[in-house]
């Protein structure tokens, strides 16, 4: 097992981290730039390397930095966290070149699952189901016209490197596929340094629904489905698991586990699917990390997910079979983003005052608290507040029930939206698409 592991990343997932590394007797050290200098996770840390830069986002995307601040404390590891460098397969190769363990997969794995065309050729070969598309990256207008039409509209223009929603695009009519393929292209060049782009069916009325998985390298396992179809600008805000019937979870996380097994996939994965009115799965990606809704998994399985990726990263084998996994009661989780209820936009500043809810099948992951500056310069997530229940419905009153008792003031939250959300007659009937909130538009008034 590790001696002490760097914890690249920042906020409630440094957080979450840094407590799997205590229970397992491992210490925690923590990189974070001025804003975070007095952060809940950098006092608790056993050891805290101030990367100072004037931008500060790039206190956590200087790989070089990193590297060396991992050297300079002696850390046998480096877990990257969510976000960031997190699927960066060039700081996972770094960190081999100096003989120090990237927790997750390898650079290798990163570099063919960060390429959303190579992901989802390995995946159709591994068996799982995917969306009519282009062969390839495109880029001429005509021959793009051409595959869409033979596609038929809508369609959707996707970034080869993306993610978050960035350089997507759904096409409804093919006199407006070439501004938007140029669009797409653009944005995928600013954001990626990679304008390549590539052509997918869009599923009309789907859902989006994701399975957890572990693997060693050579054996995998998944632990089950979270529900994410309520988002905003393509980023999830309420998840919630099971989902599926035993029949449908088994079929698709079979396939799950091939597609892990084909890779040689080590340590946490998520892969992401959209499913249609239908019924039907199509393979969307695999985020190679640990996912911001993992909390749901743990609630209604009963696994640390976070402390088995890092006990695999050491070089244990898979501790489980499949058959030792089974799901109880059903778990939701509500992101508290600091962002107007109304518009989404963010809302940084300090809590004049911090109170989260408790009590029984409650969990609140947070770094925050009475006095706490939220920087505009992060993502606006907050806390999470997670919650179980014997049963959907008990999940769902006890979710209301805590949101009710959580108490945030100095910036805006997401908690009047939530509670619309669970007092919807749609959400309360499992009728609900990633297009839920642009369908239910009362909501944000």
């Amino acid at each position: 097992m590790f001696r002490r592991v760097l914890i690249a990343n920042r906020g409630e997932i440094a957080l979450r981290i840094l407590r799997s590394l205590r229970t397992l007797g491992i210490e925690a050290v923590m990189i974070h730039g001025r804003e975070d200098r007095l952060s809940t996770p950098v006092r608790l840390a056993d050891e805290a390397i101030h990367i100072a830069r004037d931008d500060p986002l790039a206190s956590y995307l200087d790989i070089e930095a990193i590297v060396a601040a991992a050297k300079e404390v002696g850390a046998d590891a480096v877990h990257p966290g969510y976000g960031f460098l997190a699927e960066n397969p060039v700081f996972a190769e770094r960190l081999e070149q100096e003989g120090i363990t990237f927790i997750g997969p390898s650079s290798k794995v990163l570099r063919l699952l960060g390429d959303k065309i190579t992901a989802r050729e390995a995946m159709s070969r591994a068996g799982l189901p995917i969306a009519q598309g282009s062969p390839g990256p495109i880029s001429d207008p005509k021959e793009a016209t051409d595959i869409a039409k033979q596609i038929g509209f809508p369609v959707i223009i996707k970034a080869a490197a993306g993610g978050g929603g960035i350089g997507m695009q759904v096409v409804q009519k093919q006199e407006e596929f070439e501004s938007a393929l140029k669009l797409c292209q653009g944005r995928a060049l600013s954001a990626f340094g990679d304008d390549r782009v590539f052509l997918e069916k869009f599923i009309e009325g789907a859902q989006h629904i994701e399975f957890q998985v572990l693997g060693d390298g050579t054996r995998a396992v998944h632990f089950g489905e979270r529900f994410c179809s309520i988002q905003r600008r393509h980023q999830k805000i309420l998840e919630e698991g099971p989902w599926l019937t035993e029949e449908v979870r088994e079929d698709i996380g079979n396939r799950v586990v091939a597609g892990a097994e084909a890779v040689g996939y080590k340590g946490l994965a998520t892969f992401e699917f959209l499913r249609d009115s239908s019924g039907e799965f199509y393979f969307l990606e695999v985020n190679p990390r640990v996912q911001v809704e993992h909390t749901v998994t743990e609630m209604i399985t009963g696994f640390d997910l976070v402390s088995l990726g890092i006990r695999i990263a050491s070089g244990e084998n898979l501790p489980l079979l499949q058959s030792d996994i089974s799901i109880s009661g059903h778990a939701i989780q509500a992101r508290l983003n600091a962002e107007n209820p109304r518009t989404l936009e963010p809302s940084p500043g300090r809590l004049w005052e911090c109170h989260w809810p408790s009590g029984p099948g409650v969990r609140v992951d947070s770094h925050a608290h009475t006095g706490y500056d939220m920087p505009p310069s992060f993502d606006s997530l907050l806390a999470k507040l997670i919650v179980w229940g014997r049963d959907r419905d008990e999940a769902v009153r006890r979710l209301d029930a805590a949101l009710s008792e959580t108490l945030i003031l100095g910036v805006d939250t997401l908690i009047p939206l939530h509670r619309a959300i669970l007092s919807e007659e749609d959400f309360r009937n499992r009728d609900v698409t990633i297009t839920y909130l642009e369908e239910h538009a009362e909501l944000l008034e």
